[in-house]
């Protein structure tokens, strides 16, 4: 899989993850767990297990913003890491070619 390299400072990653802690608590952010939908599998979850996903990772130089984040379980969130949205779609679609 084919990886774009962008150079992020530790202080930027930083500075981002600060604003998701702030972003966490906005009442904006309450509002999209409520609907309690997973962004990157559509299943349905209770509030408390979804968690904030960067579409675009901070590590590859996504903000804490709300055009970046989308409520995702944490099974979802944890196989997709670091990955871009279109590595993350390459990755199930390889999924769903070695299950079939």
């Amino acid at each position: 899989m084919d990886h774009f390299i962008i150079e992020v400072s530790e202080q930027d990653v930083k500075r981002e993850r600060d604003k998701s802690r702030e972003l966490r608590r906005s009442r904006w952010w309450q509002n999209r767990l409520a609907l309690g939908r997973c962004h990157w599998c559509e299943g349905s979850f209770a509030p408390e297990e979804l968690t904030m996903d960067h579409v675009i990772p901070l590590t590859r130089g996504g903000k804490a913003s709300r055009n970046n984040v989308v409520p995702c379980c944490k099974e979802c969130n944890t196989k997709k890491k670091y990955l871009l949205p279109m590595e993350w779609e390459q990755y199930l679609n390889h999924l769903g070619k070695t299950e079939s």
